[in-house]
């Protein structure tokens, strides 16, 4: 009788053990991809593009909330940098590698699709900018590495769809 309890416990545990979504270690997983990435991409950035003297940004208002709107404001700062800038095919590849990561990660974990984050106040404004394409791309290169800093020191906004 105490064998057929334990077997029962047993299967029990691993009945509700195995019903949890998304798994943990995939979260663990996903969140130190990004953060190795995003860590990548500051050194490089830090590395290859210098804040020109006398560029002030003001205060950033980029958002951290959830892998949509990280996707949303990086592509956004991406399709502002100029393809023609000394050095920057490899900084776009990888702010596209990682928001291809990501785009597909809530895409397959994330069951409940949010409307299309809106575009925050310095992208928007870098958007409107457009025709000062060198100093645009610069601004938003900042952009990046200002808002991928803010990632690595929030990366548990990475678990909210």
């Amino acid at each position: 009788m105490d064998y057929t309890l334990a077997v029962l416990f047993s299967i029990l545990q691993v009945l509700s053990v195995g019903s949890a979504a998304p798994l943990p270690v995939e979260v663990v997983k996903m969140k130190s991809k990004v953060k190795w990435m995003a860590e990548q991409l500051v050194v490089r950035l830090d590395k290859d593009f210098q804040v020109p003297v006398g560029l002030t940004l003001s205060p950033p208002s980029d958002d951290l909330d959830g892998p949509s709107t990280i996707v949303t404001v990086l592509e956004g700062y991406n399709s502002l940098i100029s393809d023609n800038l000394n050095g920057v095919s490899q900084v776009k590849f990888e702010i596209s590698s990682l928001t291809g990561y990501l785009d597909q990660w809530r895409q397959g974990h994330c069951s409940e699709q949010r409307p299309k984050p809106s575009v925050p106040g310095p992208l928007q404004d870098l958007q409107s900018r457009k025709e000062f394409i060198h100093t645009v791309s610069i601004e938003a290169l900042m952009r990046v590495k200002e808002f991928l800093n803010l990632l690595l020191k929030n990366l548990d906004h990475l678990e909210t769809c």
